[in-house]
């Protein structure tokens, strides 16, 4: 069991791109997500890519974040377009014990978590 590692965090302005990373060689074959969490905020799902290669994502970032698997590196990867303020948090990786065909979206769906990474976006 190893914990999943975020990095790619960062300071961007209003408009401006970032791409995160997680390491996870054990899991990125099986249901991997990431969420984020606003201050003072709960923790709100961002997207997911199922052990099918089928991705899900929420509304508020639908067109604009992309969430993909890098076999090359065994990342699971999350190229974030069009910032805006409110993409402020803090973004956690998850990964799921065993594979899925389904798109989870809870917290609970999923067994292991990163620390996290810190994205800000300013206006």
């Amino acid at each position: 069991q190893v914990q999943p590692v975020e990095s790619g965090g960062g300071s961007v302005q209003a408009g401006g791109s970032l791409r995160l990373s997680c390491e996870a060689p054990e899991y990125v074959f099986n249901c991997m997500a990431w969420f984020r969490q606003a201050p003072g905020k709960e923790r709100d799902w961002v997207a997911t890519r199922n052990s099918a290669g089928a991705t899900g994502y929420a509304d508020s970032v639908q067109g604009r974040f992309t969430i993909s698997k890098d076999s090359a590196k065994n990342t699971l990867d999350l190229q974030m377009t069009t910032l805006n303020p409110d993409d402020t948090a803090i973004y956690y990786c998850a990964a799921r014990r065993n594979f899925c065909t389904f798109i989870p979206k809870d917290e609970s769906d999923f067994d292991y978590w990163g620390q996290g990474t810190q994205v800000t976006v300013s206006s």
